[in-house]
């Protein structure tokens, strides 16, 4: 006879009275014991018992089991744990439609221009850069914020436009602002994008992560070529500017180009951190314009961590995401700061959270999906890797849910086409994920050679002779 189970109030709270639920779907089974209950899944009888003994909600797979132990609809008590979850947490109900004042790990991008703060005197000083060279660039370190300062200060910056500019004369908009990112093969994805608008006035290229064409693209003639034509944007006579943001640690590769050497000498703008008073802008002010209050002691501790932490302006954004999650009324506060994980804990919490509500081949299907999306890397930091949704079609249905929380959760970004990780900071804050990398390195570095022969192969009509040949 098995130990007598301590009694449940369902009235106590949302965890109290999920267990008493889960004991009540067990005696409509039939009274099953949790040993006969073990042998129809992977869990044991006590894991199964501590379930229902309402000390703490527990995770999705064990819930999902105990469930089909019991010959339940799994489906409804995932949608009945996930609502206990939410209330337990403090995050925000499905239907919580409000847009927060914080990216985290995302970017700010130009839709985004109106909650970019703390960043104004670096967007001046990209406009007069940009605005005095055919061709520019913005370096700055993972972390920096350089992809938000193009694509949420610069571009609405160029757009808005200016009607006299001192020693310029009258400055005109431009007729037209591209954005793109190399991918793999440049030249031949961006061949238009590359040609000025006809008529009368200029065309804008912003190229963001410009370190892709050297993490990604593996044609040293595709790169050459396509450096070119950003180049001609030097030429007098060229109604084409160029500006491009590029990750410091690939300033070196840069240097392996003579012409864009040159180019790069005077007209060159370096992110550095923020001061102690953007970064209060950039904490406060977002949340000010949605009628919220960040108390002043959760302002004062973040600005202290960050100010001296390299790359810790997207830490700093998705700890603030999920402190707004959990808001109370109108305010943002320091326990909340800390229930989330804090600076450096944030993230590896939201991913860890994540991962666990998946169930076992949905845990490994994460996995797979997240190191396809990495590139190794060689004498430079691990990096993001963009990948075609093609890559996974027809996709399963574990793919499209991992896809789908993934995303939800911000740790990654979806488009009509492509898949990416939200921020390279992902790597570094997630144990797990860093982990995942250091035991498959080497497999993924042959992956990606591989992937890359076979799609050459492909564009060459499928030549016999350029097949890929190892040395046996």
């Amino acid at each position: 006879m098995g130990r007598k189970e301590k009694p449940l109030d369902p009235s106590a709270g949302p965890v109290q009275g999920f267990a008493y639920e889960l004991r009540k779907l067990r005696q409509e089974a039939g009274g099953l014991a949790y040993r006969a209950m073990a042998q129809r899944v992977r869990y044991s009888a006590v894991t199964l018992s501590q379930a229902a003994a309402g000390d703490q909600l527990p995770s999705l797979p064990v819930v999902l089991a105990y469930v089909e132990a019991c010959g339940a609809d799994a489906a409804e008590w995932e949608e009945r744990w996930r609502a206990v979850r939410r209330e337990v947490s403090g995050l925000p109900r499905e239907d919580d439609d409000a847009k927060p004042p914080y990216q985290g790990l995302a970017r700010f991008d130009i839709g985004d221009h109106e909650r970019f703060f703390g960043r104004e005197r670096l967007v001046s000083e990209a406009l007069a850069l940009v605005r005095g060279h055919g061709f520019a660039a913005v370096f700055g370190p993972s972390g920096s914020g350089k992809s938000s300062l193009l694509r949420a200060g610069l571009i609405p910056a160029l757009r808005a436009g200016t009607r006299e500019v001192p020693g310029v004369g009258q400055e005109l908009r431009p007729a037209v602002i591209r954005v793109l990112t190399p991918g793999d093969r440049p030249l031949r994805t961006h061949a238009e994008a590359l040609v000025p608008k006809a008529g009368e006035g200029e065309t804008w290229l912003v190229v963001d992560q410009f370190e892709e064409l050297f993490t990604l693209c593996h044609d040293p003639a595709e790169r050459a070529g396509f450096v070119a034509r950003l180049l001609a944007a030097r030429d007098p006579g060229s109604r084409l500017r160029v500006v491009i943001g590029v990750r410091a640690d690939f300033f070196d590769r840069c240097a392996e180009h003579r012409e864009l050497t040159y180019a790069l000498r005077d007209a060159t703008l370096l992110v550095g951190p923020m001061s102690r008073a953007e970064l209060r802008a950039a904490i406060v002010k977002p949340a000010a314009a949605d009628g919220l209050i960040v108390e002043r002691a959760l302002t004062a501790r973040i600005v202290e961590e960050v100010v001296d932490e390299p790359g810790g302006l997207p830490l700093m954004s998705h700890a603030l995401l999920e402190t707004w999650h959990r808001r109370r009324r109108r305010a943002l506060t320091v326990e909340m700061y800390e229930a989330v994980g804090g600076l450096h804990g944030a993230i590896a919490k939201t991913a860890e959270r994540v991962y666990e509500e998946l169930s076992a081949s949905q845990a490994e299907t994460a996995r797979r999906i997240l190191l396809r999306l990495i590139t190794p890397g060689e004498g430079a930091q691990d990096t993001r890797r963009p990948v075609d949704r093609e890559e996974w079609e027809p996709e399963s249905a574990d793919t499209t849910i991992v896809l789908d929380r993934l995303a939800r959760a911000r740790l990654i970004t979806l488009d009509r086409n492509t898949v990416d990780l939200a921020h390279e900071a992902l790597i570094m804050a997630w144990p797990r994920l860093r982990g995942w990398i250091e035991e498959d390195r080497e497999r993924l570095r042959i992956h990606r050679k591989l992937t890359e022969a076979a799609r050459a192969w492909e564009e060459m009509g499928r030549d016999p002779g350029a097949l890929y040949r190892g040395c046996g």
